[in-house]
């Protein structure tokens, strides 16, 4: 069986995700602000919903698809979950979220910083790609922090508890990494 990376930065460990993970992801995502601003993530927010995550994440990784790492502090404990997953065509979609006590302090730009390094130079991905909702613009600035550029605005993109939303797409080639 394959081992799943793991990745240090400077205040951060970047691992695979756990079953001892899920009830702090549960408790985490109970904020209806994580719904609210992602496009996959439901509310409310139930064990049965981390459990599947975790199955489908474990999944992924077995068929190459796809990493979900815990982004966890130094003591090892999950403060939120970035992911790379292989869309085809040497191209990858980067997602995260970062539970509310760790908001503004620049985890997500340092764990986002090193799986685009994971995606370009182990992957060998051309290209990443993110989006975010335009009514969660913090998602954006994050992409522009890591040198991720905008493409466009994708109009009602994404349809949502039965509206349809914009999402700006954001992406990264690797030759300008």
């Amino acid at each position: 069986m394959k081992e799943f990376p793991r990745i240090e930065t400077k205040r951060l460990i970047l691992s695979q995700l756990k079953e001892e993970d899920l009830p702090f992801v549960v408790d985490y995502l109970q904020d209806k602000i994580f719904s609210d601003l992602t496009s996959n993530i439901p509310y409310p927010y139930r064990l049965e919903d981390a459990e599947f995550w975790l199955k489908m994440s474990k999944e992924a990784f077995e068929k190459d698809s796809g990493f979900t790492f815990a982004i966890r502090d130094k003591d090892e404990k999950i403060i939120g979950a970035i992911g790379l997953h292989d869309r085809g065509e040497d191209k990858a979609e980067l997602g995260y979220w970062m539970a509310k006590t760790y908001w503004n302090q620049g985890f997500v730009t340092e764990a986002a910083k090193a799986i685009l390094e994971f995606g370009f130079k182990e992957l060998k991905f051309n290209k990443i790609f993110a989006t975010h909702f335009l009514h969660n613009p913090a998602s954006g600035k994050i992409m522009e922090k890591i040198g991720m550029k905008k493409e466009e605005i994708l109009h009602q993109y994404i349809k949502k508890d039965g509206k349809d939303f914009d999402i700006a797409l954001y992406s990264i080639l690797k030759n300008k990494h």
